[in-house]
């Protein structure tokens, strides 16, 4: 949602539904979920409660709708290093690890949506939890997938690894325990990219 235009007058420009989900975007990331109350939001939006419930039933369906649209930017962050490296799955998984690389400044102020709001819906049921749930689950999936094109000998544990380097880089970021986390979490990818293609090599050689 950048633009070189102020946010009053970008938010103008929005239609309604639009308008309320940057609102709660905003207040969600700055504030948590359940901090933020709908009149707020209707502040922000230049709307009305009634209005935002027009559009969304209940203030958990905003929740959802919002990181819906979180996991749906990370899914694209797949698709453009599919695109971009076609048939080169281990440069697909170093540019996923760059995409993230590359968001850790934003982590570092407002902290990942995904953390953040799992602290704050610890019902499993909560149907913004299960957005979230569902989310990794399919990026753990598209990761393992990355992992098994690149023959690697066990994908899954490959790809478990980078997924709690990736998630564990974000956590570092947000709390200020460790430094360079960007530039370290591409060599530590990386490293694993290559000890598991070394794995590979080494699988070869004994069938042979």
């Amino acid at each position: 949602m950048a633009s070189a235009l102020s946010r009053p007058s970008r938010v103008a420009k929005l239609p309604p539904r639009e308008r309320i989900l940057d609102a709660a975007e905003e207040l969600f990331q700055k504030e948590g979920v359940r901090q933020v109350g709908v009149q707020a939001i209707a502040d922000k939006a230049e709307t009305t409660k009634m209005a935002i419930y027009r559009h969304f039933d209940t203030k958990d369906a905003l929740v959802a709708e919002w990181l819906r649209i979180v996991a749906a930017d990370y899914q694209a962050a797949f698709d453009r290093v599919e695109a971009e490296y076609p048939d080169q799955p281990e440069e697909q998984i170093l540019g996923l690890a760059r995409f993230i690389a590359e968001g850790l400044p934003s982590i570092s102020y407002r902290g990942c949506p995904f953390i953040n709001s799992l602290a704050e819906l610890p019902d499993r049921l909560h149907p913004a939890r299960q957005v979230i749930e569902d989310h990794k689950a399919h990026q753990a999936r598209r990761l393992t997938g990355m992992c098994a094109r690149a023959q690697m000998p066990d994908p899954g544990q490959a790809a478990a690894e980078i997924t709690f380097v990736l998630e564990g880089a974000q956590v570092s970021t947000q709390n200020g325990s460790i430094d360079q986390t960007g530039d370290r979490l591409m060599k530590i990818v990386k490293g694993i990219v290559d000890r598991h293609r070394s794995h590979l090599g080494a699988y070869r050689a004994a069938v042979d």
